[in-house]
C-alpha cells in the first residue's frame, strides 16, 4: 500500500513537472473581522469551523500572527505594498494620499515570474490613483476573478475575499437582514443557538447582548461553509497538490473594543498555512497539524509571496520572508499601529512579543469606543450605550466609554480579554520599560509619518509624498516632534508647563502635539495656564487653534472659544472639520453646536466622514436615528 501512494505522488509530480509549471500555485483565503478566539482550533469548542479547523490539522497554525493594523483599509495597504502605514502615511482608514510611482503592490513582481494574479475581489487600499495601482498589480481583479483563466501550466496566485465575517454581517447590517442573510442560509444543523456560547467578560451577560453576539458565531459558521465550497472547487479542478494555501483574517474582532482599538483584540488575527505533499519541504516548521508562536505579520506577507515565486524584493520591502531556503531570522517583537477609522480620529503604536501587548494612546481623552458612525448604527452597541446609561456594566465593561490610559500593557498570553491592565503593577516595571524603550526605537527607525495630522497629510500629498516627505529631517525633525507627542496623555503639571513651553515652539507640528497633550490634562492642572492656551487660539496653524478652542471652552467657558470652534466646523477643509467634531464629542456641553453641525452636514462637497462625525454628534444628543448606512 505504501508502494502504490508512493507511485502515486510521482506520477503527480512527473505530471506537474512536464506542464511546464515553474513554482507552486498559491491560494489566499482572507476572512473579515475575525479574532481567533472565535474558531474552534484556536481552542473555541464552542465555535463551528470544521473547513478551517481541518486546514489547521493538517498545516501549520500560528499563535502569534497579527495584523499590522486594526481596520481593514490600513491592513490592506500593508499587505497589498508590503510598507506599514506609518511609512507610506496610509494608516488613516479610506484616505487616499499618493504613494511613490516606484513602490508597486506586490503581485506585480509575480506576474514578472510569469504568475498569473488575481483578486477577488475586496481591494480597499489607501493609496491615490488607486484604479492604476490595481489594474497594474492584477491580472484580474473583479468578483469574477480566480485561477480558472490562466494559461496551461502557468502558475497562479489567487485571493479569495469572504465578507460572510464581516462587521455588517455581525453587528451593523439591521437583524432582520442578519436573518435572511446569515441565518437563513445556514442548514438547521448549522445554527448556534444565542445560549450556546460562552459570553466574553468584555461583554455583559444578558439576553438582549447573547441575541447581538450570536451573529458572531453564525457568521463565522457561514464563512466555514463558503470557504468549503472554495475548495471543492479547487479539488474538482485537480489542483489541491500543487497549491500553497494561506488562511487568515484582515484583523481582529469586528465587535465593540476589538477593531479600530490599539490592543490585541484589535490586532491578533487566526492564520493558517496549508502546505500540498509536493511542497511539504518548504515549511520550517514541519505540517500536519504544527503549531507555532513564531511572531508574524503582514509586513511580511509581501516579501514571502515574492521569495515564493522566485523573484527578487525590491529594496523598500523590510518584511520577513516567512518560507523557503530565503527565510528570514525570527523576531522577537512587532511593532503594530492604529489611527483613524472612519469619522473617529485616534492614534495607537503598539509592540507585542507575543506575551505582552504594549500599547501606548497619544489621544487618550477619546475611549476605546469612541463615535464612528458606522458602529453607532449597530443594534449591539445602541444595547450598551444603554446599559451604560443605566449602571449595568461592571467597571471593566463600562471602561469601553471612559477615557483611556496613556498606556495599556497587557498579559495577552495569560489574560486573553486583556481585563487588567499592567502599567501601574510594579511586578511588571522591567517589561514596561523594555517596551517602551521598543517602541521608541522602532518610531524613530521607522521615521513615523503618522505623528502629523491628516491636514498635514493632505497638504503634502498635493505635492509629492508622506513616504518621501518623513525621510527629509529638516522639513520633518522627528525626534523633536516625537518628543513633543511623548508627553501627550501623561498628566500633572510639570508635564502641563513642559507643554506650555512647547506651544512656543517655532515647529508648528510641535505646537500641534503640545495642545494635543494639554487636551488630556486635568481641569486643575489646566488652570494656571489658561492666559497661554487661550492665546493658543489664534495660532496660524488651524489644527492648533482648533484643539485649543475646544480646551478653552471645555475648561474655561470662554464665549470667544465658541464662536471659534463655530467658523472651524464650517471650514472649508474637511480634515479641520472633522478635527473640530471629534473635539466636540466629548465635551460637557455641545447643546449650542446643533445649529451649527447641522448647518456642516448640509455644506456642499462635505465627505463622508465629516457628514458621517456630524451625524454622531447629533446623534450623542438624540436629535438623529440610528439610519446613516455605510458599507464599510
Amino acid at each position: 500500500m505504501k508502494r502504490i501512494g508512493i507511485l502515486f505522488f510521482a506520477l503527480i509530480l512527473i505530471s506537474f513537472i512536464s506542464s511546464g509549471q515553474k513554482g507552486p500555485n498559491i491560494l489566499w483565503i482572507t476572512i473579515e473581522d475575525t479574532s481567533p478566539q472565535f474558531i474552534g482550533c484556536y481552542e473555541n469548542k464552542d465555535a463551528s469551523t470544521p473547513i478551517i479547523d481541518r486546514l489547521a490539522g493538517e498545516g501549520v497554525r500560528f499563535t502569534n500572527a497579527f495584523s499590522t493594523g486594526t481596520v481593514c483599509s490600513p491592513s490592506r495597504s500593508t499587505i497589498i505594498t508590503g510598507v506599514r502605514t506609518y511609512k507610506m502615511g496610509t494608516g488613516n482608514h479610506r484616505s487616499n494620499y499618493s504613494i511613490p510611482s516606484t513602490i508597486h503592490g506586490f503581485p506585480f513582481y509575480m506576474q514578472q515570474q510569469g504568475y498569473y494574479v488575481t483578486n477577488n475581489a475586496k481591494t480597499d487600499y489607501n493609496v491615490g490613483n488607486v484604479k492604476a495601482f490595481i489594474q497594474e498589480a492584477w491580472h484580474e481583479s473583479s468578483a469574477k476573478a480566480g485561477w480558472w483563466n490562466r494559461k496551461p501550466g502557468q502558475p497562479f496566485f489567487s485571493v479569495f475575499n469572504f465578507n460572510e465575517s464581516h462587521q455588517s454581517r455581525t453587528m451593523t447590517n439591521s437583524y432582520s437582514w442578519y436573518l435572511k442573510n446569515v441565518w437563513e442560509q445556514l442548514p438547521t444543523g448549522d445554527r448556534i443557538g444565542e445560549d450556546a456560547f460562552e459570553m466574553p467578560p468584555i461583554y455583559r451577560d444578558s439576553p438582549e447582548m447573547r441575541k447581538h453576539f450570536a451573529r458572531v458565531y453564525n457568521s463565522i459558521k457561514l464563512t466555514d461553509n463558503r470557504i468549503g465550497e472554495l475548495l471543492e472547487k479547487l479539488d474538482k479542478d485537480n489542483l489541491r497538490d500543487s497549491t500553497i494555501i494561506f488562511f487568515y483574517a484582515d484583523h481582529g474582532e469586528g465587535e465593540p473594543r476589538g477593531k479600530t482599538n490599539g490592543i490585541n483584540y484589535g490586532y491578533r488575527v487566526p492564520f493558517i498555512i496549508w502546505f500540498p505533499e509536493m511542497y511539504k519541504h518548504l515549511s520550517p516548521w514541519g505540517t500536519s497539524g504544527v503549531v507555532t508562536d513564531e511572531l508574524v505579520d503582514f509586513e511580511d506577507l509581501a516579501p514571502t509571496l515574492i521569495s515564493l515565486a522566485g523573484g527578487t524584493i525590491p529594496d523598500y520591502l523590510k518584511g520577513r520572508v516567512l518560507i523557503g531556503e530565503n527565510r528570514s531570522k525570527k523576531v522577537d517583537h512587532l511593532i503594530l499601529s492604529a489611527d483613524r477609522s472612519d469619522n473617529g480620529i485616534d492614534m495607537v503604536r503598539s509592540i507585542t512579543d507575543g506575551k505582552y501587548m504594549y500599547s501606548r494612546n497619544f489621544m487618550p481623552f477619546i475611549p476605546q469606543q469612541r463615535y464612528i458612525r458606522y458602529m453607532e448604527i449597530s443594534e449591539i452597541v445602541n444595547q450598551m450605550r444603554a446599559d451604560w446609561k443605566a449602571d449595568l456594566l461592571n467597571p471593566l465593561q463600562k471602561s469601553i466609554f471612559e477615557a483611556r490610559p496613556a498606556e495599556f500593557l497587557f498579559d495577552i498570553e495569560n489574560d486573553l480579554w486583556e481585563t487588567k491592565n499592567l502599567v501601574d503593577n510594579p511586578k511588571y516595571i522591567k517589561v514596561l520599560a523594555k517596551m517602551r524603550k521598543q517602541l521608541d526605537q522602532q518610531i524613530m527607525e521607522a521615521r513615523d509619518v503618522m505623528f502629523l495630522p491628516e491636514y498635514e497629510i493632505a497638504m503634502i500629498s498635493k505635492t509629492g509624498t508622506p513616504y518621501e516627505f518623513r525621510m527629509d529631517k529638516t522639513q520633518y525633525p522627528l525626534e523633536s516632534i516625537y518628543a513633543a507627542a511623548s508627553l501627550s496623555g501623561k498628566r500633572g503639571a510639570g508635564i502641563a508647563e513642559k507643554q506650555i513651553q512647547l506651544l512656543k515652539s517655532k515647529n508648528k507640528i510641535i505646537r500641534y502635539w503640545a495642545i494635543v497633550g494639554l487636551r488630556s490634562q486635568m481641569p486643575e492642572t489646566l488652570k494656571p495656564f489658561q492666559n497661554e492656551i487661550e492665546q493658543a487660539m489664534n495660532d496660524v496653524y488651524p489644527p492648533v487653534a482648533v484643539v485649543a478652542s475646544a480646551i478653552v471652552l471645555q475648561e474655561f467657558q470662554n464665549p470667544k472659544a465658541e464662536s471659534s470652534l463655530k467658523r472651524f466646523c464650517l471650514d472649508e477643509n474637511n480634515d479641520i472639520v472633522l478635527l473640530a467634531i471629534n473635539l466636540l464629542m466629548y465635551m460637557n456641553d455641545k447643546q449650542s453646536f446643533v445649529e451649527t453641525i447641522r448647518a456642516t452636514y448640509e455644506q456642499p462637497n462635505r465627505n463622508y466622514n465629516v457628514q458621517a462625525g456630524c451625524m454622531d454628534f447629533l446623534g450623542s444628543l438624540a436629535l438623529v436615528p440610528n439610519d446613516f448606512e455605510h458599507k464599510n
